[in-house]
């Protein structure tokens, strides 16, 4: 497909989503949660160091799984080790290893929580509960996970919480936008 045709095609998506989320009076129970509420968060910080907002491709809802899946994440290549920073600023919540992750890492600040997958490791002393600020070095990009070996890159998700959800629940997003990558 060619950039029109994905330009035709995120434009329906997102206008779907806006009358979803209109319909049922938003994810977070505001008007116009997950896109329209991203127009009203302040831009993130690009969370791999040395890319800028004009590099990012967005990766959101490509086929996974030969197609089963759709991809609910934005991938920034970066050579393995790149640091890794908090895209806003936030306490860290969860720090694990998964076997589709690797090693692993959840920012959450309000209703926005952060996931930071297939890294190499983190930053010494990084700790569960821990809070970072937006541009603070957090980890290292890898390809740990289902990343395949030498596909370094971040992994990078952004979802929006509702009171009392857990770490792993949350409805996810697209970052692309947040991230300046819409900025052409």
């Amino acid at each position: 497909m060619n950039r029109f045709g994905w330009g035709v095609t995120t434009m329906i998506v997102a206008t779907l989503v806006l009358a979803f989320c209109a319909r049922d009076g938003g994810m977070s129970g505001r008007q116009g949660a997950t896109d329209a509420r991203a127009q009203a968060d302040p831009a993130l910080v690009v969370p791999v160091a040395g890319v800028r907002p004009d590099q990012l491709v967005d990766s959101w809802h490509e086929p996974r799984g030969g197609g089963t899946r759709a991809h609910e994440a934005l991938d920034i290549p970066a050579p393995g080790g790149t640091p890794v920073r908090a895209a806003f600023a936030g306490t860290v919540t969860k720090i694990f290893t998964s076997t589709a992750g690797g090693l692993t890492l959840y920012i959450r600040a309000g209703d926005l929580q952060g996931y930071y997958a297939h890294l190499s490791g983190y930053v010494a002393g990084l700790r569960e509960g821990q809070h970072v600020m937006a541009g603070e070095t957090v980890a290292f990009v890898g390809d740990t996970g289902n990343a395949g070996q030498g596909n370094t890159h971040l992994h990078f998700a952004l979802h929006r919480m509702r009171p009392g959800e857990g770490w792993w629940q949350g409805t996810p997003f697209n970052p692309f936008p947040l991230l300046g990558g819409a900025q052409r």
